[in-house]
């Protein structure tokens, strides 16, 4: 059976000659024949047909400002267009898959798994009862299309998807191509670039938008596989409970982002809640639309009829047209009683869900009634897809995170308290603990959390935050703004400060109640370092043990994967996670607390990012207890959630993982890892971090970088709300890990990816290490597997001759004394990487290189013309403008940012 009427191939084809045609009309033939001839010398270079790229230099030369702006364009929207393409390939690949029965990482083929292991019904829902996957959407400023260019995008890929269908009509496919012509026209036509910087506001939007328009529909197909699954490999009925949650940074994530204020994380928790629910009051109304049973044809049992009358009681003015309006048909009138509460929950009118579960109650009711009367492919239908929402999506829509740095906490208390006679600064750190703990359990307040005069204004936020955080929790509920979550973490005492704070704003109330998880966020190598005896000091502090079993006793520990990598490579960096993934997990198993670990993964290999599934099947043993906290950010989001196809598959992928996982995990909770295994990443990570590190310190690095990469240009660009820099000065520890990666990755010379890789390997091996050791690690051990596998990616999106570019805008004596190492290291890693995979090629799956392949002669113009335009000393306005636009466009052909 065939699903599909295209091919990758011909949707590629045909993108590219419409935006060749659509060039040609609204500019001009020269226009068009000149992005040609780079494109045609571009592929010639690539393929071996030309010695050296000094025709598209020849070419690039003769370009006026004008014509750089239109080359500039040309390239960042085919990759725009090819992008789509791409993911239309992927859901076909996905869908042929599934109707062929040999698509892997399904949630039926983890059932399938468990089953052919043995596992009985209960011990399935004990997985599933253990398993909690929460992606955490941030607004972290990686995403480089303007909202305009995405929703045109999101039109074109509609289009494509449309003519894919076998069955169009000629008519249908003539129409059809004319409104992709259209859409390609005004794309061509609209800036790609932002003309200001995005506020908080829009952030905000642009992940509601994925919840509201992907997720939301998505989530209860997720749980309907699971389902049919489950009841088609078990005779027992298995219960499946609630599997996921989604949570945002988005509006609430103040750390180094002044724009995040309470107004905003306030109209963000507004919007959000007024969102879903519109989003609940049209799903009730379609179930309206199908429950409409008469009263003659089905029996209501007692607990529905006093449920029905109670709330015909709360809602009496509604209650008296309801019998009118669908006389004798129960269930629409009590959908109608659940509307008007859903409508009154933004509303002082009286009548209103408390919350969601008063919703869920009303829900269930209504299943168990249409179950009784043998309506259950109803309930399976209608009635269980929309529980399903409601049990994930609440009346929050996504729960928030709220993050701050430490200092701020800190700078707040030695203010506030000095007013009240207390030198908290004076204190050393075990002093600190026995204050701020007598503070949290005495029933006095300390200071007045309202009182704001006197402090400074970073002060004065820290406690404005904290009550209005307490006012937020009576308004919008608990769950909706619930996580604490403390950058460089480095005392027991800054978790104990934010205590503190949620107690004098009544956030707090031990013994018994503790309104949010406080979590640390551990990412600097002197934290990490120390991560027993802080985590020990505040599992066995008063008060902090009370608050743990306020929180079902669940520690949340946020491990930074973008600043350790940024300070000590990945190789290091990888396997220091690692390590204190096993310690933390070490010391909660001997606290008796449950782990629940935050991974804060960025989109790029350095920052931790690659398929999630990969990583939850990476992960140690120890750590695995079926909870697991994942950030989902820039571009990455919209790749993995923008179409509900993929966002489905994703979903999909995550559940598989970590059900097995689970599994895995309760069957060996500890892995055997061999000594020797262990002892040889140590060796390596230990010479990988010294070159790092010697790398970053030597004399004149910085400036090499500023030179080398278009960081200057990143630094403006308008992404994101949240500054490039944390502070004003200009050092490698003060810039974001984002705009780090973004750069390296323009100038196709991904170091924090892979550099150091090729010295800690070569380390170990001098130090009396074996290559076949190293080969048996990368087969039978997973995350090392994993670790060099997607350091065999970044060398992939690497290119030496184009970095060689970048080096040369660089004074001669710096690009001396870094890029023959950089290219080095380069070269060392690709040869080491090749021997121990026991492959030709850095990349473990073949269409990986097909896609790239695809993708080099595409994006190799646009550096060209980037580190062309890199070199001017002034710039036009049109210069300016297509310099911003090879960025964009560098990363939509690189899919990647930071």
């Amino acid at each position: 059976m065939t699903l599909h009427g295209r091919e990758l191939t011909q949707d590629v084809r045909e993108l590219g000659e419409l935006l060749g045609s659509v060039i040609e009309a609204q500019d001009s033939t020269e226009a068009f024949e000149t992005v040609e001839t780079i494109r045609n010398n571009a592929i010639a270079y690539r393929r071996g047909d030309g010695d050296t790229r000094q025709p598209i230099h020849d070419e690039l030369d003769r370009l006026s400002p004008g014509m750089q702006d239109v080359v500039a364009r040309a390239f960042t929207t085919y990759f725009e267009l090819i992008n789509l393409a791409e993911e239309r390939e992927r859901v076909r690949e996905v869908r042929d898959g599934l109707q062929n029965g040999n698509l892997s990482d399904t949630v039926g083929e983890a059932v399938e798994t468990l089953s052919a292991e043995g596992v009985e019904p209960d011990t399935v829902e004990e997985i599933l009862e253990d398993v909690m996957i929460e992606p955490t959407f941030t607004a972290h400023p990686t995403e480089a299309r303007r909202k305009t260019i995405k929703a045109k995008l999101w039109s074109v890929g509609k289009l494509i998807q449309d003519l894919d269908q076998i069955r169009l009509t000629d008519r249908e496919v003539r129409r059809k191509k004319r409104e992709l012509r259209a859409e390609v026209t005004s794309l061509w036509q609209t800036p790609q670039v932002r003309d200001r910087r995005p506020d908080v506001t829009d952030e905000t939007l642009n992940i509601q938008w994925y919840l509201e328009n992907s997720l939301f529909d998505v989530i209860s197909e997720v749980y309907d596989e699971l389902e049919h699954a489950l009841a088609e490999t078990y005779d027992d009925e298995v219960d499946v409970p609630n599997l996921y949650e989604f949570r945002s940074w988005a509006g609430s994530d103040r750390d180094g982002n002044p724009y995040v204020t309470p107004e905003v994380t306030e109209e963000t928790l507004d919007r959000q809640r007024s969102v879903v629910l519109e989003l609940y009051r049209d799903d009730l109304k379609s179930l309206s639309g199908v429950l409409s049973q008469d009263i003659d044809n089905v029996e209501l049992n007692e607990r529905f009829v006093e449920n029905f009358e109670a709330h015909k009681a709360d809602l009496p003015g509604v209650a008296d047209g309801i019998e009118e309006r669908y006389p004798d048909e129960p269930y629409r009138q009590k959908l109608k009683l659940m509307r008007e509460s859903v409508l009154r929950v933004d509303d002082v009118r009286s009548g209103a869900y408390d919350d969601d579960e008063e919703l869920l109650a009303d829900l269930r009711i209504i299943a168990e009634s249409l179950a009784e009367n043998d309506a259950d492919d109803i309930v399976e239908a209608h009635v269980q897809p929309l529980i399903r929402k409601v049990e994930t999506f609440g009346f929050s829509l996504a729960n928030l995170d709220i993050r701050d740095h430490r200092g701020k906490h800190t700078n707040a208390l030695i203010e506030t308290l000095d007013r009240e006679g207390i030198d908290y600064d004076a204190m050393d750190e075990d002093e600190r603990v026995e204050f701020l703990t007598e503070a949290i359990l005495q029933d006095d307040p300390v200071i007045d959390i309202d009182d704001t005069d006197g402090l400074s204004e970073e002060s004065a936020k820290v406690l404005t935050l904290f009550s209005s955080a307490a006012k937020w929790q009576r308004e919008y509920g608990v769950d909706a703004i619930d996580t604490y979550a403390i950058s460089w973490f480095e005392e027991s005492s800054h978790a104990l400060e934010v205590l503190f704070l949620g107690d004098q704003a009544g956030i707090v109330d031990l013994p018994g109640y503790c309104g949010f998880d406080i979590v640390p966020l551990f990412e600097s190598e002197y934290a990490l370092t120390r991560v027993r005896e802080m985590l020990s000091t505040l599992f066995e502090n008063e008060a902090y043990s009370q608050a743990l079993d306020a929180r079902n006793n669940t520690q949340e520990i946020l491990l930074g994967y973008s600043d350790s990598s940024k300070e000590n490579g990945y190789l290091a960096a990888n396997w220091e996670l690692y390590r204190n993934q096993k310690r933390m997990a070490d010391i909660c198993d001997d606290h008796d607390v449950t782990l629940r670990l935050f991974h804060g993964r960025g989109g790029s290999i350095s920052r931790g990012g690659m398929p999630m599934h990969e990583a939850m099947l990476a992960l140690p043993n120890q750590t695995v207890n079926g909870q697991i906290k994942f950030t989902e950010q820039g571009e990455a989001i919209a790749e993995k959630y923008g179409n509900p196809d993929v966002a489905e598959r994703n979903l999909e992928q995550m559940l598989n993982a970590q059900v097995l996982a689970r599994y895995n995990a309760m069957e060996n909770p500890v892995e055997d890892i061999p000594e020797e295994w262990i002892d040889a990443f140590q060796t390596a990570a230990d010479h990988a971090s010294t070159e790092y590190r010697d790398l970053l310190e030597t004399d004149g690095f910085v400036e090499y970088f500023e030179q080398a990469t278009p960081i200057t240009v990143i630094e403006n660009l308008n992404m994101g709300s949240r500054p490039a820099s944390r502070t004003e000065d200009r050092s490698l520890e003060d810039l974001r890990s984002i705009p780090w990666v973004f750069s390296w990755t323009q100038a196709r010379c991904i170091i924090p990816g892979w550099y150091s890789v090729a010295t800690g390997i070569q380390g170990y091996l001098d130090d009396g290490g074996d290559i076949e050791t190293l080969q048996e690690m990368y087969e039978e051990w997973p995350y090392f597997g994993t670790i060099l596998d997607h350091a065999g990616m970044a060398l992939a999106k690497s290119d030496m001759e184009i970095a060689t570019e970048y080096a040369d805008l660089a004074d001669e004596e710096l690009r001396e004394r870094f890029f023959p190492r950089i290219r080095t290291e380069y070269e060392n890693s690709v040869e080491l990487i090749q021997e121990i995979s026991g492959r030709e090629t850095l990349l473990k799956r073949s269409w990986m290189e097909d896609n790239l392949e695809r993708r080099n002669p595409y994006v190799d113009p646009l550096n060209l013309l980037q580190t062309r335009l890199l070199a001017q000393s002034h710039l036009t306005e049109t210069e300016r403008r297509a310099l911003r636009l090879t960025v964009h466009g560098i990363a939509a052909g690189m899919k990647n940012t930071g």
